[in-house]
């Protein structure tokens, strides 16, 4: 094992680099100026934190007293992870941190690892154990049985904390609403965004983003246009709602105390049995935010009926790895996650490639798909929108905004603004051309958010 004052040197961390650039990016990593929680262990755990570019921190972590490779040494390589999108092992801030703890302990202290660190580290030598060579058992190292449920056992407190810190948080939350509604609506315009950001500050230190998200989405409705003090008023209500849900989450049912720790930002893995079926894909879209690239990826199983969303991510301004044509089926299985109401599932084996199909969704008409909207929301009153395929509706225009239209009734959904202002909505109005049209997209209390469509006379859909 490596004890803390067996430090490697600087010829020894840089002989582990991939290449002559990581070496060269590493050295000027190795320097306390982009570290912060920089750490040691005396069982051989390094880690720390590093600024990435575009201000995306990046967590790196070393186990220096397990190997990756054979050998037991420095030269056989150590144990690492770093959240970076690098796929070089070691990457460049796994190097400079090596670097770092090769000067001394005043760059990198002894201390108590992170929680992050230390579920990685856990789980980490908990493997070792349970893949090493099966000789005679040395009572003084623990089984594989016995690192689990030490790891297990960490993991359960680190949830106990974190649910701490999230119903201080939930707590807090409650009274600066409370205090907005006492002082009046009217204040929250004069106050503009810094209030805001401040709580939502707070939210993020209390663990909670989906809490942080919502209401910085508050901060942008004061003074947004004709209503928004009703808008606002609205959104309250909701957060207050979603806070409440947290503090009470014990008596819920579960599969709503599964929305609701989602909602507060609780990550949750697939409980769901696999499903397999010929899925269809629907749309696929990008969102963008100065720290991730979200992939949205609709589907629908031809067999099963079920329509489910798929998320995969990137770096900021890189796209993530999945990509799914529009228009093809997948033979794959799906995997649910937990919580009332929920679409999204996780992508598992996969049986064959995407293959072009004729199939298409079964549609409804607008007002099927209100009242589908409608009904969503009983099981996710958080819920901004659901995923309807419309059968036979033509765009029209109605004043200043957008709307499809049933071809056979008197009704229609209206589109929303960002949907009107994009490239796509003058794709649909061509290819409708004055006939109806099957739409695929996400309705919701803004409206419908179109996304891919299939003209009557053609096979192929068109995104948009």
């Amino acid at each position: 094992m490596t004890q803390q004052g067996a430090r490697w040197t600087a010829d020894q961390v840089l002989a582990l680099a991939p290449d002559a650039a990581s070496r060269k990016a590493a050295s000027k990593l190795g320097v306390p100026g982009p570290w912060s929680g920089a750490g040691s262990s005396r069982e051989g755990a390094v880690w720390g934190v590093c600024g990435g570019s575009g201000g995306v921190p990046y967590r790196a972590v070393v186990d220096t007293a397990e190997p990756s490779g054979a050998g037991g040494s420095p030269a056989s390589g150590p144990a690492c992870d770093c959240s970076c999108p690098s796929r070089k092992s070691p990457c460049k801030h796994v190097l400079g941190l090596l670097l770092l703890w090769s000067g001394g302990q005043s760059a990198v202290p002894a201390g108590r690892a992170p929680d992050w660190a230390e579920e990685w580290l856990a789980g980490r030598r908990g493997r070792a154990r349970g893949t090493g060579e099966a000789g005679a058992a040395d009572p003084a190292v623990p089984d594989a049985g016995a690192a689990g449920s030490a790891a297990s056992e960490a993991a359960r407190r680190r949830a106990e904390r974190r649910a701490e810190r999230i119903t201080a948080g939930a707590t807090e939350l409650e009274q600066r609403l409370a205090d907005v509604l006492r002082s009046g609506l009217a204040t929250a315009e004069q106050t503009g965004h810094a209030l805001w950001e401040e709580t939502a500050a707070r939210m993020v230190d209390a663990q909670a983003p989906g809490l942080a998200s919502r209401v910085r989405e508050l901060g942008s409705i004061p003074g947004s246009g004709p209503g928004w003090p009703a808008r606002l008023l609205e959104e309250c209500a909701l957060l207050h709602l979603l806070g409440q849900g947290w503090l009470r989450r014990d008596r819920l049912p579960g599969p709503l105390a599964a929305t609701v720790r989602t909602r507060v930002g609780l990550s949750a893995s697939p409980d769901g049995p696999p499903l397999r079926d010929h899925w269809l894909v629907l749309a696929q879209y990008d969102l963008a935010d100065p720290k991730l690239t979200t992939r949205r990826v609709w589907l629908h199983g031809t067999a099963s009926g079920r329509t489910a969303l798929v998320l995969s991510y990137g770096a900021a301004g890189r796209a993530p790895d999945l990509a799914l044509p529009v228009g093809l089926a997948l033979d794959a299985e799906l995997s649910a996650y937990p919580g009332a109401g929920q679409h999204r599932a996780a992508l598992g084996e996969r049986f064959a490639p995407p293959a072009p199909t004729t199939a298409r969704p079964p549609g409804m008409t607008t007002t099927e798909a209100a009242a589908r909207y409608g009904e969503a929301l009983r099981d996710d009153p958080w819920q901004d929108s659901v995923p309807v395929t419309l059968d036979d509706v033509i765009p029209a225009r109605d004043g200043d905004s957008w709307q499809l239209a049933d071809a056979g009734g008197d009704t229609a959904l209206p589109l929303t603004p960002a949907a009107a202002a994009r490239p796509g909505l003058w794709r649909l109005v061509a290819l409708s051309g004055g006939a109806p049209v099957k739409v695929f997209g996400e309705c919701g209390h803004r409206g419908f958010n179109p996304l891919t469509a299939w003209p009557a006379d053609a096979r192929d859909p068109v995104r948009l």
